[in-house]
């Protein structure tokens, strides 16, 4: 039984994954992201790139299903609507760029990821504006959205360029938080269908990922007590922080690969 749930990777991996997404849960429960970047970094230290990758699939499926929908349907729906450029290209290049998840290597990725994310998210803390001008904003969504999907199919992780742009248009911390669940809400359906095409998404490794679902969700009830008394200076400043530390991460286990 063991060896099932853990895609015979053995029990010590096993309880590694569910307290790496136990905590990974926690911290989206209280910002409203991070959880598929600290699944994968953490991950990649002890599992196989590709069970890394689809063990975040069921977990990111259910709990921004939780986050997208906490204030109700049609807030959700009119998120989905205003972000729909976001949406768009974000769902296409997933689906792409999931085709070269095995020719694409896993340093290069890291450092693709984590360099950009680690130098935005420094100069923000840092004081220096980075806001995108508004009469830019139709172009920068569209940009942003399909970057987040190159990088999405292949790693997983497509959460960086959103918060970007949130970060650079000053959302709100309610709308940032429910945006963040409704694009990866609909980025992680286009996750799981693409690489249930490419055969990355089987019974083997979707049975370790529903394992992983039950402490994704109880983290992210932790970590939703914690968002609600956070204010809007407060949750911008640690999502900065979360980002540098997330991207640092990441080129980390590129160099040392």
């Amino acid at each position: 039984m063991i060896s099932a749930v853990s895609a015979g990777q053995g029990l010590g991996p096993l309880l590694l994954a569910l307290t790496v997404t136990l905590f990974a849960g926690f911290v989206k429960g209280a910002v409203g992201f991070a959880m598929p970047l600290i699944m994968i970094s953490a991950f990649s230290a002890f599992l196989p790139p590709e069970l890394a990758l689809a063990g975040l699939i069921l977990p990111t499926l259910v709990t921004n299903l939780s986050q997208a929908f906490r204030q109700g349907i049609a807030p959700a729906k009119q998120t989905a609507w205003t972000y729909r450029r976001f949406l768009i290209g974000t769902v296409v290049f997933i689906a792409l760029s999931a085709q070269l998840f095995d020719l694409i290597p896993r340093v290069a990725y890291l450092l693709l990821l984590g360099v950009p994310v680690t130098a935005f998210a420094a100069l923000q803390l840092a004081g220096v504006p980075l806001a995108l001008r508004l009469q830019h904003r139709t172009r920068a969504e569209w940009g942003l959205g399909v970057i987040g999907g190159l990088y999405g199919g292949v790693s997983g992780i497509w959460g960086p360029p959103l918060l970007v742009y949130l970060l650079s248009i000053n959302a709100p911390k309610l709308e940032a938080i429910r945006a963040q669940g409704v694009v990866f809400l609909i980025g992680a359906v286009a996750l799981l269908a693409a690489h249930l095409g490419t055969g990355l998404a089987n019974v083997q490794t979707l049975l370790f990922s529903a394992a992983l679902v039950v402490p994704a969700q109880i983290g992210m009830g932790l970590g939703y007590r914690l968002q609600d008394r956070l204010p809007q200076a407060r949750f911008r400043r640690w999502t900065q922080a979360l980002l540098v530390v997330t991207g640092l991460n990441l080129v980390l286990q590129a160099l040392v690969a």
